[in-house]
């Protein structure tokens, strides 16, 4: 189950960064290990929290997929603190100042959690317009995208084409640089992505002239989009590693949301499609041949003689396409229409009808 860190912190949803910054101070004084009374499981759930929620990028992939995408755990690193300078006492907390937490925690969640994965490129949401008949039998869609993308030339490596990689000398080939911090915790290790080779290990002897050697430019880029038969309005079609490129590491995902017009006369009801369908009276008594719409045009139907008002209809397999050989059903829901004026002619022959009881 996903975790829900407002909830931790026990702010709303809309809480600002003041407001989730001063919630933290306060369950952090409260739960800190080292107090009498305090919590390490608490401390951490909350330090969790608060990484997430005090980064905005973090923050706003949580709210809209209740997951961050940097890569590992938020809490990762969290094992490396040296609790040690503390003591039992709460008189250096109550004096210590917060300012600088949020350079600590991005050092050690942020740097330390991207440190163990590859790096991973940004996630890209767009919108796509469809109309009803598209949602339901699927179809094929091209996108054009101006977004960070691996660099052709030279295939994302940064190197002039016909050249060698050297290993860094920054991180000796590791890709991540270890540093000792100091901090209200005591002595804190952090692992980073060693910067000068962008956690490849491997720097270009002549860089690529395209890219200049960051391996990825921003340029246009068309997708095929496929879209399935039968689609929801507000679904969500995930394309892994469609996303936004990262040098030396994975692609983000392309996520497309889909909005379906609304038909003019149908309306999807789980695998079935609704229409409504007023008759008049006569035939409603005698029966007739109308037409109705479906997803294939115009559709001649029976109307059974002696027909109820609000009784239902079904044409089997006109409905939502759920394979490729099972569709839904086609449901007429029928009205019947009660003239509000009558012909002297038309009264007589009611009146006939009324007397043998019809």
């Amino acid at each position: 189950m996903a975790k829900n860190y407002y909830e931790t912190l026990g702010v709303d949803k809309k809480a600002s960064k003041e407001e989730v910054k001063k919630a933290f101070h306060k369950l952090a004084h409260k739960h800190h290990p080292d107090k009498k009374g305090g919590n390490d499981a608490k401390f951490k759930e909350i330090s969790e929290a608060y990484a997430i929620l005090s980064d905005d990028k973090k923050r706003t992939e949580y709210d809209a997929y209740g997951q961050t995408f940097a890569g590992g755990q938020p809490n990762a690193g969290f094992n490396d603190f040296d609790f040690s300078q503390f003591t039992g006492s709460n008189q250096g907390f109550q004096n210590f100042d917060f300012s600088d937490l949020g350079d600590i925690f991005g050092d050690i969640f942020g740097g330390g959690a991207r440190s163990q994965g590859r790096p991973r490129g940004r996630d890209i949401s767009i919108d796509l317009e469809l109309t009803f008949e598209e949602s339901m039998f699927g179809i094929e869609r091209k996108v054009l995208l101006t977004k960070l993308s691996t660099c052709d030339t030279c295939s994302g490596t940064g190197a002039k084409k016909g050249t060698e990689l050297l290993t860094c000398k920054t991180c000796q080939g590791n890709g991540q640089i270890h540093e000792t911090k100091k901090s209200f915790f005591g002595t804190v290790s952090v692992t980073r992505v060693c910067t000068a080779c962008r956690g490849s290990g491997k720097v270009p002897k002549e860089v690529c002239e395209t890219c200049h050697g960051g391996g990825i430019l921003r340029k246009q880029e068309e997708l095929r989009v496929v879209v399935p038969s039968g689609i929801d309005n507000s679904e969500v079609i995930r394309m892994t590693g469609r996303g936004e490129a990262v040098q030396g590491g994975t692609p983000g995902d392309l996520y497309i949301k889909i909005h379906v017009k609304p038909h003019p006369k149908l309306f999807r009801e789980g695998n079935n499609l609704i229409t409504e369908l007023s008759v008049k009276l006569s035939d409603a008594i005698l029966g007739s041949e109308y037409k109705i719409a479906s997803l294939e045009g115009p559709l001649s139907i029976t109307i059974p003689s002696g027909i109820s008002f609000g009784e239902v209809l079904r044409v089997k397999g006109k409905g939502v396409p759920v394979s490729k050989t099972l569709r839904g059903d086609l449901l007429i829901k029928v009205s019947i229409a009660i003239p509000q004026k009558l012909s002297k002619n038309a009264k007589e022959l009611l009146e006939k009808l009324k007397a043998e009881g019809i």
